[in-house]
């Protein structure tokens, strides 16, 4: 199966300059019945008011694989310990409004086992961060429903393509 390596522009807000590159790890999670784990983030900040769906991740830190940031962020963020699967590719968007350019490696984890969370003072009090457990359709709905937000547009462009190609791997698997 091919890797994505999309390449996506920011039309929501107006380029000024980009000053940094983030490189970020992100996963599709699923767990042994099929269900897939995401995060809801409800924000009220430059980005404006919105509630989003997104993948559990974030950003790498200094010296950590890959492999080891979302094994890390998936701890934190959805309680999980979880095996990467598969590399899924590699996601290059931009927010113009924070003059940022994202590096977004994805993969496809497996949650083998759930227990608490470790979210950071920001993602409990700024994002509101909780986790939703859905279907396929479901969270393929769900980014539709937010992308009535400038945000939900940009995160939906960039992780609705990932979705899907994580739905056509699962359905390859089980056949």
């Amino acid at each position: 199966m091919n890797e994505i390596d999309l390449k996506l522009t920011d039309n929501e807000w107006t380029l000024d300059y980009i000053d940094h590159d983030r490189i970020i790890a992100r996963a599709i999670v699923f767990d042994d019945d099929g269900m897939l784990y995401f995060v809801r983030a409800e924000r009220d900040d430059e980005f404006g008011k919105a509630v989003l769906i997104e993948t559990s991740g974030g950003g790498v830190e200094e010296g950590e694989s890959l492999e080891t940031a979302i094994r890390r962020e998936l701890r934190e963020e959805l309680g999980a310990q979880a095996e990467v699967v598969c590399r899924l590719g590699v996601v290059s968007d931009y927010y113009n409004l924070i003059h940022r350019h994202n590096i977004n490696n994805y993969f496809l984890c497996r949650a083998v086992s759930f227990g608490e969370r470790m979210l950071t003072a920001e993602e409990t009090n700024d994002f509101h961060l909780s986790v939703l457990r859905l279907t396929f359709d479901e969270a393929e709905a769900e980014y539709e429903k937010c992308r009535c937000s400038k945000l939900g547009r940009l995160i939906a462009e960039r992780e609705v393509p990932v979705l899907k190609l994580a739905r056509k791997i699962s359905e390859n698997e089980s056949t």
